[in-house]
């Protein structure tokens, strides 16, 4: 089975940018990805991109074509909707449409605006990714529901807020030299122990804040690569996806995320890899508490040893695998329909020598992409690989 190449990437800033538009902020995505590649506009077959509250942020369905012509793509166009996994998502269905020979040029990303909601306006949107007759209308967000997954780890794993303060320190810390990230600026265990509680144990800087941005990748076949002789360093060679039940009250596990572990065994199946060959990751840790449960259902810590691996130095960047070099969620940012996408770009810095902190991770040559929705109701996961032409 042939492998996907990554051409190109791009990525805005993330931050707070009520004033810019959802498609200024894609077509900046794009120009950067398309002039990364080489790759001309014409030879696009597809535009594959995700959103998830454009509706509400902008008033706007129908996005597809909108943001193909905000790209300067002439190609069918699709918008995928997976909550914050939407362009995750819309990055599976690339790659194997690549594979199966249907296109041989795909442009893939995503776009959100929130800011311009205002914090209780966004948190009002991004509320409909729980299940409104269940959720939604007995006044359950997804601090809370973070807060009650917390709460479940501690009471069935151990652990406590110190330990979830330390991955927090740790991201602040990974994101300092990038200069797309939301929050360049350092924090300290006592900052996050001391800062406002927003649902207990949970407080604020256990949050990734609320962002606008957007990200895109030209992704192309192999026989498109070798036939055009691009420099693509950086190959997708793994794809998984897994679904679980929309209700936390519904499922079988709190502490536990089923639907990553699915997503992450099919993607190493497709890969031919496995947890121990992965060099590094950048995992969705909308919560501090999410990334516990991401490294876990990856098979990179044991159930229960999560908790404590970035307080033991296990997921630092001088550790034995270094978690969200980016910044993560937590401090690059999440603007939700973008997410996957920009994952899969920095994970493709990182691998090829471009990454502000590639220095970290010099000889590293397999990573991961986690990119889950909701409360993890759905998750994507792809393995990276440095390409062998």
């Amino acid at each position: 089975m042939s492998d996907v190449r990554v051409a190109g990437v791009g990525v805005t800033s993330f931050g707070n940018m009520p004033e810019k538009t959802g498609r200024e902020l894609f077509a900046t995505a794009s120009i950067e990805a398309f002039e990364d590649s080489g790759v001309p506009r014409e030879d696009v077959d597809a535009l594959l991109y995700g959103n998830f509250m454009g509706e509400l942020s902008e008033h706007q369905g129908h996005q597809g074509p909108l943001m193909a012509e905000a790209a300067g793509v002439q190609a069918p166009a699709t918008r995928y909707e997976s909550a914050c996994a939407s362009s995750g998502t819309a990055v599976r269905d690339a790659v194997l449409r690549l594979r199966n020979g249907e296109d041989d040029v795909i442009l893939v990303g995503g776009a959100e605006r929130m800011t311009n909601l205002g914090t209780a306006g966004a948190t009002e949107a991004l509320a409909i990714a729980a299940d409104d007759l269940w959720e939604v209308r007995a006044g359950t967000t997804f601090p809370g529901a973070y807060a009650l997954m917390a709460q479940a780890y501690f009471d069935e794993y151990g652990g406590e807020h110190e330990d979830l303060a330390h991955i927090a320190v740790k991201n602040h810390e990974n994101a300092l030299p990038n200069d797309k990230a939301q929050y360049q600026r350092a924090i300290d265990v006592e900052d996050v122990l001391e800062a406002p509680q927003v649902s207990s144990p949970l407080g604020l800087y256990d949050a990734c804040p609320l962002s606008d941005g957007a990200a895109a990748l030209v992704l192309t076949s192999e026989s498109y690569a070798e036939e055009h002789d691009l420099e693509s360093a950086v190959s997708i060679t793994g794809t998984g996806q897994g679904g679980d039940r929309m209700a936390l009250h519904d499922r079988e596990y709190l502490a536990r995320s089923p639907a990553a572990r699915d997503a992450g065994e099919e993607a190493y199946a497709d890969s031919g890899i496995g947890p121990a060959d992965v060099d590094f990751a950048e995992v969705h840790d909308c919560f501090t508490i999410a990334e516990v449960l991401a490294i876990e259902s990856l098979d990179l810590f044991q159930i229960g040893e999560g908790i404590s691996a970035a307080r033991d130095g296990r997921t630092t960047a001088d550790g034995e695998t270094p978690i969200n070099l980016s910044g993560g969620l937590k401090a690059k940012g999440h603007p939700v329909g973008a997410t996957g996408a920009s994952q899969i770009a920095e994970v493709t810095k990182l691998l090829s020598g471009k990454h502000p902190n590639s220095e970290l991770v010099e000889d590293a040559t397999t990573a991961l992409a986690h990119n889950a929705g909701g409360t993890v109701a759905s998750a994507t996961v792809h393995v990276l690989e440095v390409s062998d032409a």
